[in-house]
């Protein structure tokens, strides 16, 4: 690769890596028993989709503190997009979320699977989706513990590899707790300070902060460089969420992949919903009570609440809130005399990341 950022190339040679590691990876599988190719499948699978974002950002991670492209480094990188894998298929499992990017979900798929073999009781259906759920689950575990496969034998030297050890293990803990932090939050009271927590740990630190860091490790980036990865990375994997959240409630389903009311049916605790909470008054904060969590919603609830959202303004200071990240992550370049090409990527990532369709 030149020195001039190709993002269709870079989503190329990671597609690459990935297809051919998982592939070799679901041929272990199938090698222990045939039983075992629906697992196989979703592991194949499991990271089809995406603009490798994560990847992009570790990459120039390590080319903003001065490192040449290596195809070994962007293995490692790689490894970002596989730890992202692992996390939406929990999160979907959590969720029992139905679509990602306009397929089936993981747990959806292999229950697809198991369902068409004979049923042998009227008990078969129950037993067939606690199966799928179980096999989903381990999937997820299987693509995390990849993850760091990977990433250990990406082809970088022992030494360099060593430096990223902590904050690896800090990726896990910190995403861990987003996750745990969203479960023990959902259903309670809305609140903008919560949501932005879960926000943080859930979503933004491993879509950004973290890659950018691992790489600067790796490429043994120095303190202030690291900083400047911080200062950037954490209020722009904020934006990100953010705007995640409002895509979930106003994004076109057929465009962004994923089912509408997925966050009213889980009473979900996105700062969009608490926004919209502070601003309503006890009528409307009734009116909410009504749809929130409920399991048989359909597009008019999902109207109601875009309309409710509407009149009280939740997605504008939203927007607000993305924007204020954004301009401060990118303040931070400027701030920190980042290398222009690294500071023009970074820039054009900053973009892509947070103005989406999905």
């Amino acid at each position: 690769m030149s020195d001039r950022w190709d993002p269709a190339a870079f989503k190329t040679r990671v597609d690459g890596v990935l297809r051919s590691f998982l592939d070799e990876e679901a041929g272990h599988l199938v090698a222990l028993d045939d039983a075992l190719e629906p697992v196989a499948d979703r592991l194949r699978s499991a990271a089809g989709h995406g603009k490798r974002l994560r990847a992009a950002f570790c990459y120039w991670g390590w080319r903003a503190a001065g490192q040449p492209d290596s195809d070994a480094l962007v293995r490692a990188a790689t490894a970002m997009e596989l730890v992202h894998a692992a996390a939406i298929v929990h999160d979907d499992l959590i969720d029992d979320s139905g679509l990602r990017h306009g397929l089936p979900t993981a747990h959806v798929a292999l229950e697809a699977v198991l369902a068409a073999a004979p049923v042998p009781d009227r008990d078969g259906r129950r037993r067939v989706r606690a199966a799928a759920r179980s096999l989903a689950m381990l999937v997820g575990d299987h693509l995390m513990a990849l993850a760091g496969h990977l990433f250990t034998t990406s082809g970088l030297p022992a030494a360099y590899l060593t430096r990223a050890r902590g904050l690896w293990a800090a990726l896990a803990r910190e995403l861990i707790a987003g996750e745990c932090l969203e479960i023990l939050h959902t259903g309670g009271r809305p609140d903008t300070a919560t949501s932005l927590k879960v926000v943080r740990y859930k979503t933004a630190k491993y879509t950004v902060e973290h890659p950018l860091l691992i790489g600067g490790l790796l490429a043994g980036a120095p303190a202030a460089l690291r900083d400047t990865y911080s200062a950037y990375g954490l209020p722009l994997g904020e934006a990100f969420q953010l705007r995640d959240d409002l895509l979930g409630l106003f994004g076109d389903p057929e465009r962004t992949g994923k089912a509408g009311l997925d966050d009213l049916r889980t009473h979900r605790p996105t700062a969009l919903l608490a926004e919209t909470w502070q601003a309503a008054d006890a009528a409307q904060r009734e009116r909410l009570r009504g749809v929130l969590g409920r399991s048989d919603l359909d597009g008019t609830h999902l109207r109601e609440v875009r309309d409710l959202m509407l009149e009280l303004k939740a997605p504008q200071r939203v927007e607000r809130m993305i924007l204020d990240r954004v301009e401060r992550a990118t303040r931070a370049l400027d701030a920190a005399g980042t290398p222009p090409r690294a500071r023009r990527a970074l820039r054009e990532l900053a973009q892509q990341a947070t103005d989406r369709i999905h």
